[in-house]
């Protein structure tokens, strides 16, 4: 039962996390505006869900290496940025510094994937009380 109940939350974990993670690279962008020959960066929503929805089968989570012998540590992959779904953002006109960032681009790409974020937790919230319904028959 607890299998049924982890898949129907999966993909919002999964959702949220990306999201998250989006929303880090976003907010290094704009601390780093005035950074010379820095490179915007962002990450293709669709691939990167993918790609998390798809290193556990399915289920969200991290990224687990092969361990060849009982001795190797068990390494997780840190974020999205290892899996290779990050990657730079073509800017329309770069400064004359070589810094790709936008400030008013990156500032509508947080505000965007701001409101995702809150309709992912939304969904999250409104899934919980589904499962506390059912617990208290109602």
């Amino acid at each position: 039962m607890l299998n049924k109940i982890d898949q129907e939350i999966a993909f919002v974990r999964s959702a949220l996390n990306v999201r998250a993670q989006r929303q880090e690279l976003l907010a290094s962008n704009m601390a780093n505006s005035d950074t010379p020959n820095y490179k915007a960066k962002d990450l293709d929503f669709s691939a990167a869900l993918t790609s998390a929805l798809g290193a556990a089968g399915g289920k969200g989570g991290a990224l687990s290496l092969a361990r060849t012998q009982s001795r190797h540590i068990d390494g997780k992959g840190s974020g999205l940025a290892s899996r290779g779904v990050v990657q730079y953002r073509t800017s329309l006109q770069p400064s004359l510094d070589g810094n790709t960032v936008d400030v008013d681009v990156e500032r509508a790409h947080f505000t965007e994937n701001s409101l995702h974020y809150q309709f992912l937790l939304d969904r999250a919230v409104g899934q919980f009380k589904t499962l506390g319904m059912a617990l208290t028959d109602r």
